[in-house]
């Protein structure tokens, strides 16, 4: 029963597109992630995910839309809805999602984490 300081749990890593485990609860995984660029076309067949800007802003891409996202704001993406995160300039982001989440989904690329640090 710690609490956690958001800016102090950024500040320990400097890579993009490598979610921490920042907090465990019911099966769910708080991630923090940094974003800068385009990722990868990707959905997730069984989760749901939640996206919360902590700092900065980005565009989460739909196929159909884009949705821009600034600080305090999130958007949850339905299971099976395909997705991209792009954050023109370095954006920080709190992810929740179900424990064993894949960060690309249906995808295996350069992109992947299989294993993440818990921070």
């Amino acid at each position: 029963m710690n609490k956690v300081n958001l800016a102090e749990k950024f500040s320990t890593f400097k890579e993009h597109w490598s979610p921490k485990i920042a907090g465990e609860l019911n099966g769910q995984h708080v991630k923090l992630v940094k974003f800068q660029g385009p990722f990868t076309w990707h959905h997730h067949e069984q989760e749901d995910e939640m996206f919360l800007v902590v700092k900065g802003s980005f565009i989460m891409e739909f196929r159909d839309k884009n949705v821009t996202l600034n600080e305090g704001e999130f958007i949850i993406v339905p299971r099976g809805v395909e997705h991209r995160p792009n954050a023109p300039e370095e954006v920080e982001v709190l992810l929740f999602e179900p424990a064993g989440t894949l960060n690309t989904g249906n995808v295996d690329n350069e992109f992947t984490r299989k294993e993440l640090k818990t921070i």
